[in-house]
């Protein structure tokens, strides 16, 4: 190994450290909070050294949103082999969408979002990523639900089920709506489980 090496591990190690902090900086104090120097701090890193990586903080928040893009993607992929197989399996899949949305990427996402509405430049970089998440996560979720997307109705199923997701992730930002959230899941699986079945049969 070269004296090289280390250095650059340490580097990679500081960048990671820098981007993972700016996501949970994102989703506990928002958008107009999350500086470099806040970042910074939180990963434990000098302001030096995160301006040697990231010397604006727009140039730190671009690299967060490919961050957040990444990590998020990994995850959504990691829960294809997780799925139970049978009757339940369904539910399982909206659970597991509707958890991936009030998690902290999320909540991390909509502070971007928010800020990218009033900031063009912004939303230059944003809308993109998103439009690119939106695709893979609706494909993995027909692919995890074993659902035939060629189908027009099932198509707007699946995205009815995202959208719901979503709008689930949007109501617990404020307040903690695991309770009512719950009882929504169980009627759109028993509901989704039966559209699916009648457009298999079709």
């Amino acid at each position: 190994m070269t004296s090289r090496e280390p250095k650059q591990d340490r580097s990679r190690v500081t960048r990671q450290r820098l981007l993972e902090s700016t996501v949970d900086c994102l989703a506990e104090h928002g958008w107009a909070a999350t500086t470099v120097t806040v970042a910074a701090e939180k990963a434990g890193v000098s302001r030096g050294a995160a301006q040697h990586h990231f010397p604006t903080r727009e140039e730190l928040i671009t690299a967060a949103l490919e961050h957040m893009f990444d990590t998020r993607m990994a995850e959504v992929r990691s829960e294809v082999n997780e799925v139970p197989v049978g009757p339940d399996r369904t539910e399982a899949v909206i659970t597991r969408m509707v958890d991936y949305f009030t998690g902290t990427l999320f909540k991390a996402a909509l502070q971007v979002w928010t800020a990218a509405a009033a900031d063009e430049a912004l939303k230059a970089r944003v809308v993109p990523l998103e439009a690119k998440f939106g695709r893979a996560v609706h494909r993995v979720t027909v692919e995890l639900l074993g659902a035939d997307d060629t189908d027009p109705a099932t198509h707007r199923l699946v995205q009815a089920t995202l959208d719901m997701a979503r709008g689930l992730g949007l109501a617990d930002v404020l307040t903690d709506d695991s309770a009512r959230r719950r009882g929504i899941v169980e009627q759109w699986a028993t509901t989704l489980d039966a559209a699916l079945r009648r457009t298999h049969s079709v």
